[in-house]
């Protein structure tokens, strides 16, 4: 790909020197420190000052590099024997100036710069190269991770005089799957190409080549997974997560599986990974990354460290769509519960700033900072919602025992989520329970009365869907809600058998029931969507196999078969929990 392919290219044809440029920025008008960043040690405080002096250049905004200011970073290079580099904004000013070693120069942060996944950072970084060496990868991953305008490296002489100057940018989406572009090397007076009308003209191809998304999106995000088992492709978990994505409103733009023997201990993915996520995201619009695996603490900080996207992980869209989908109190609570539980291990800060002074003898210094005290709230507001979830304990167990006097046999729906649970609730009682083609729909129990053909009835509830790898701190904080299901005669356990996946569900739904104590628990399999199953033959031998009735929520005549077994289930329990005569 050429820059002419970019229709962005329009050289001026002049020489970019230093003929009125060679002034004081505003940064050292304005009486401003100048920081040299990196490794100073060994310095004299001659080479110091001069050093420093490189905050007082200024290129003009529409060329890359001038010729002075080219010169003067060898040979300054040159003289100490380390790298060299500076940061150039749009304005044409240094922002940043940075020593290294003989093989490398270290980026610092630039938190106070602008940072989006759609634009660049604004900044260009140019820096010395002792041994006449094309860019490194470390170039180019600075290029991609930090999304800077371009990078370029100069050749430093024997003599300190500057060679060629090589150079790279990004480059939108393209057929090659290319990232960026290096460019021919060209010494400093050959570079005449208008730099600002370039790098503006790049980033409005970057806008073109994004893809639109819809308004009341979320946000465009790439989902990860990292699989190290070689017999698992991990795209049914992925495609799963692209569910979870899409039922918290998070328009997906991209999705990437790789294997690994191990994951890695920093970034899960690997560090070159990492680069291509960044270039993928400004190249495509995303502004999310998110995770299969629950990522700890370091790992979420490194990333984001490394892309300046925000990162999040499959504990946290759950813990998202929990929190949109509780109405009730009891919901609310629960949810808040395990959000904090969640948050608390992962409340950071980089500074004191914040702190407040104690008084007293012996007690002052830094006090407590904020983020102590961020803990503290957090650790004192679980305290609460834990007794609130004890008071909820309470009174679930005063209306059981209510509806144990009314010596009603209680049916617990159980079962993965989005496998048709509520909308067979409302097929076999009439009822209206909110249902909708998204995973965690449901979310508050809700319970109603089953009427069979034989004048009995029973208490069907349906409950909260099961997931596989349920995060710990949900399963603690709706452990209230699931000790329901202790009292249940009968656990009607809904498959959704259309689904390739599953088994695998089924195995997810019996580890929760096990965990739960409920293994033994009297169960019906009940597959659902069996209007979806494309061979019926095989369908009837899938339900000889797990002893399971097959039916259709929506299709109402599919029901009898599966209201007859409970019937028949339901018949020998009763006030007492002893057998009592079923019907006829």
């Amino acid at each position: 790909m050429n820059l002419s392919s970019l229709h962005v290219y329009s050289p001026y044809a002049k020489i970019c020197g230093t003929s009125g440029f060679n002034l004081e920025s505003n940064r050292e008008r304005t009486g401003a420190i100048t920081k040299i960043y990196g490794n100073t040690t060994g310095l004299g405080p001659g080479q110091v000052k001069r050093i420093e002096q490189l905050y007082r250049r200024r290129v003009p905004p529409d060329c890359v590099l001038s010729q002075e200011l080219a010169r003067q970073l060898t040979e300054l290079s040159r003289e100490i024997n380390r790298q060299i580099g500076i940061l150039l904004s749009r304005r044409g000013e240094v922002t940043h100036v940075m020593v290294g070693s003989h093989r490398e120069v270290l980026i610092p942060s630039l938190e106070g710069f602008r940072a989006s996944s759609t634009r660049f950072k604004g900044l260009r970084l140019i820096h010395t190269h002792l041994n006449g060496e094309p860019l490194s990868e470390d170039d180019l991953s600075d290029l991609a991770l930090l999304r800077l305008d371009l990078v370029g490296a100069i050749e430093t002489g024997p003599d300190g005089l500057p060679g060629h100057v090589h150079t790279a940018h990004l480059i939108p989406e393209n057929p090659e799957g290319a990232f960026w572009l290096i460019r021919k090397p060209l010494r400093p007076s050959e570079m005449d190409e208008d730099f600002l009308a370039f790098i503006q003209a790049l980033e409005g191809e970057f806008a073109k080549k994004q893809k639109p998304r819809k308004v009341e999106s979320a946000g465009g995000a790439i989902l990860i997974r990292v699989e190290t088992n070689p017999l698992y492709d991990g795209e049914s978990s992925l495609e799963e997560l692209r569910e979870l994505a899409r039922s918290a409103g998070v328009d997906v733009l991209a999705s990437l599986v790789q294997h690994r023997r191990q994951a890695d201990p920093r970034f899960l993915i690997g560090k070159g990974k990492i680069s291509e996520l960044a270039i993928r995201a400004l190249q495509i619009g995303a502004g999310l990354l998110i995770f299969d695996q629950e990522l700890t603490p370091a790992q979420a900080r490194s990333i984001t460290d490394s892309t300046e996207m925000k990162v999040i992980d499959r504990t946290q869209i759950i813990l998202d769509i929990f929190a949109r989908r509780a109405h009730s109190r009891e919901g609310k609570i629960q949810v808040e519960l395990a959000q904090l539980k969640y948050l608390l291990p992962r409340l950071v800060t980089k500074n004191t700033a914040m702190s407040r002074l104690t008084g007293g003898i012996g007690g002052r210094g830094p006090g407590e900072t904020k983020l102590e005290i961020n803990r503290r709230r957090a650790r004192d507001r679980i305290h609460d919602l834990e007794r609130e979830i004890k008071n909820i304990e309470k009174a679930r167990g005063q209306r059981r025992m209510k509806r144990q006097k009314a010596g009603l046999p209680v049916i617990s729906i159980v079962g993965y989520t989005n496998a048709g649970k509520s909308t067979l609730l409302n097929a076999l009682t009439k009822g209206s329970v909110f249902t909708e083609n998204r995973l965690f729909a449901t979310l508050d129990p809700k319970s109603s009365r089953l009427r069979f053909p034989h004048d009995r009835e029973a208490v069907i509830t349906d409950t909260v869907g099961f997931i596989r790898d349920l995060p710990r701190e949900l399963f603690a904080a709706f452990r209230a809600t699931l000790d329901e299901l202790n009292d249940a005669d009968v656990l009607l356990h809904v498959t959704d058998v259309s689904n390739p996946d599953f088994e695998s569900h089924i195995k997810a739904v019996e580890g929760i029931l096990e965990k739960l104590g409920l293994a033994s628990k009297q169960t019906l399999m009940v597959f659902n969507k069996e209007d979806r199953f494309p061979d019926k033959r095989l369908l009837a031998n899938v339900c000889g196999q797990f002893d399971a009735v097959a039916v259709s929520a929506i299709n109402p005549a599919t029901l009898p078969p599966l209201v007859a077994r409970l019937e028949a289930i339901t018949g020998r329990y009763g006030q007492t929990g002893k057998e009592t005569p079923g019907p006829a």
